[in-house]
């Protein structure tokens, strides 16, 4: 059971920076970091290096994806895709991209483990959108939980997204925000 485990949100996607300008979904699927989310995570680099961490665990979105490994070299740490702390499904920028297109643009991590449609996927809204409903976010916290409470490492970073981090610890995070997390 990890004795220090890190919660890191992505920087500023496309989705986050016109979302937040007009309140409107932009319908930007599977966002990515704007410039200055880039700009965060370089920013944030620096102290995502000083936690030691043996391990860190990346959702399968893209805009995390990007941010970690901005953070963290796969060379030197080991990286794990995992979608049990994918965000919410809410919105577009929620709906992910088949494992074997994410792997031709990052092949230095292991998407095979990873379904098909490893994002909810149920009746959709006006936008084409499936909304997650709770329970499957509270089950899928749980999930969370339990998998990174039998992982052997101590040090343990998971970057990830706003909502499931603040359903999770009842905290908003600040893109590239890092937060020690006691479960």
């Amino acid at each position: 059971m990890p004795t220090h485990t890190f919660l890191i949100r992505h920087g500023q996607s496309t989705f986050n920076e016109l979302f937040d300008a007009t309140g409107v979904d932009p319908l930007h699927y599977d966002a990515r970091l704007t410039s200055k989310g880039r700009n965060q995570v370089v920013a944030a680099k620096e102290a995502a290096q000083r936690l030691g961490v043996e391990l860190v665990i990346v959702s399968p979105l893209t805009r995390a994806i990007e941010t970690c490994l901005g953070l963290f070299d796969p060379e030197q740490t080991s990286i794990i895709v995992s979608s049990l702390h994918r965000e919410r499904l809410g919105n577009s920028c929620d709906i992910g991209r088949h494992p074997n297109v994410l792997s031709a643009e990052f092949p230095m991590l292991d998407f095979g483990h990873l379904e098909e449609c490893w994002w909810h996927d149920g009746p959709k809204d006006h936008r084409g959108v499936s909304v997650e409903p709770d329970d499957v976010v509270f089950s899928r916290m749980a999930e969370f939980s339990t998998w990174l409470a039998r992982r052997p490492e101590q040090r343990v970073a998971a970057v990830g997204h706003g909502t499931f981090f603040h359903r999770l610890t009842d905290r908003h995070l600040d893109n590239c925000e890092i937060m020690e997390w006691h479960p």
